[in-house]
């Protein structure tokens, strides 16, 4: 048996990077700013914390400004999921991968959003057949105090199954920070990346268009 670790924004859902946007927007002009991001922003910066955005439009250096937009950003999508999952829509053939996977292999999610995001999330894309609370957890990666890693995440799995000797351990992600999660305990990993979006730059031993490719690793 072998486990497959999955990430969420960027892999296994598209749209997450305009819904990004329309938030952002959202706060900038309740706050009263006259900027605004547009969604090719979106993609150019998509994978930074929220905080880096409003550091990277407004120009100046005002880490508490910033950190209150993220607030700000955060408490505004939990309170409006017609924003927050405006345009959300799982990645095309990824319930037939995580169906194949579940059939003869563990499978676990770690997401760097928060865990009641997580939760609206997963059911949204209609992912709550794969991923309950045993085997999905949501780090809050993006909170300036946040307590624990992906790293870290992996690593107590890993620790309280320690009874299943996992085979491989297969790694899916779109960022550098997933890739190294090939650190805690080895591994084979898949960089991906949506069909005509660029790889962000890091190493990994399969580098990926379609999710399919991730059952070669079966």
């Amino acid at each position: 048996m072998k486990l497959f670790v999955w990430d969420l924004h960027g892999v296994l859902e598209v749209g997450n990077d305009l819904s990004v946007i329309d938030i952002s927007n959202a706060v900038l002009e309740s706050f009263g700013y006259k900027e605004r991001f547009s969604f090719n922003d979106g993609s150019a910066l998509y994978g930074l914390k929220w905080y880096e955005y409003f550091n990277w439009l407004l120009a100046t250096n005002d880490y508490e400004r910033d950190l209150k937009l993220q607030e700000a950003c955060f408490e505004l999508s939990e309170s409006r999921l017609d924003l927050q999952c405006r345009w959300l829509q799982p990645t095309p053939g990824a319930s037939a991968v995580l169906a194949e996977i579940e059939s003869r292999h563990d499978q676990i999610l770690i997401s760097n959003t928060r865990p009641r995001s997580l939760d609206t999330f997963l059911s949204k894309l209609g992912y709550e057949r794969f991923f309950s609370a045993s085997n999905s957890f949501a780090v809050d990666g993006h909170a300036i105090d946040a307590r624990r890693s992906k790293s870290d995440v992996l690593r107590r799995f890993l620790s309280d199954s320690a009874e299943k000797q996992y085979e491989d351990i297969v790694i899916i992600g779109d960022s550098p920070s997933d890739m190294k999660l090939k650190d805690v305990a080895g591994g084979t990993t898949y960089l991906y990346a949506h069909p005509g979006l660029a790889f962000r730059e890091c190493v990994a031993d399969h580098k990926i268009h379609d999710l399919r490719r991730v059952l070669d690793s079966r």
